[in-house]
């Protein structure tokens, strides 16, 4: 992509750096946090890069949301989701960003920007079919039913994949693994929901 080519050093580090953060965890980044990322101590500054980035057509902006910064396109993607790294189906675990692509297209519409897939990292969901090396199908969304199988981010930025019960003054993250305790969090945010799950026989 020529617009891509044509940016400068910083602009390709910012831009970078949003498509890491939106790969890794759903959403953008803020001002704030690409300022604290870049050293740059005026949101002014960064607002700068992002204008640019905008005007080259590489990322869109929504006024008045401090998470809605957007990849409009993404030059370095190819075909198939993108594979957004390991998700926890254990304890809390730190989201791990990968750079690779998973080509379902014959099974899920890939060219939905809102799904996206994770690699399984243990067996808390095992009793739901869902086993530490698969593959599993999010579609990105920030709402959830009742025992729904969510992506879910603690206010500690750490990612974990169980079923969704939010309670009176805390949210239950429920395993599917009768020898697992539920991990309660007082705050937690939906990051996608499950629409599919994937796994490699050999």
């Amino acid at each position: 992509m020529e617009s891509f080519d044509q940016l400068t050093e910083r602009q390709r580090d910012v831009y970078d750096f949003i498509r890491e953060k939106i790969r890794a965890r759903g959403y953008g980044p803020t001002v704030r946090e690409i300022g604290d990322r870049f050293e740059i101590r005026s949101p002014n500054g960064v607002v700068c890069h992002l204008k640019a980035l905008e005007k080259k057509g590489l990322i869109s902006r929504e006024a008045n949301r401090s998470r809605a910064i957007q990849l409009s396109g993404d030059p370095l993607g190819g075909r198939g989701l993108p594979l957004a790294g390991r998700i926890a189906a254990g304890v809390l675990h730190e989201a791990i960003e990968q750079d690779e692509q998973l080509d379902l297209g014959q099974m899920f519409d890939t060219e939905d920007s809102k799904i996206f897939a994770l690699e399984v990292s243990g067996d808390s969901m095992i009793e739901d079919q869902i086993a530490d090396g698969d593959y599993v199908i999010i579609r990105r969304q920030a709402t959830a039913r009742k025992g729904q199988t969510v992506v879910a981010l603690t206010d500690e930025g750490e990612a974990t994949l169980k079923r969704w019960f939010p309670e009176k003054n805390r949210i239950r993250l429920e395993p599917a693994n009768a020898s697992m305790k539920p991990i309660y969090v007082k705050n937690a945010k939906i990051l996608g929901v499950l629409v599919g799950v994937v796994r490699q026989v050999e």
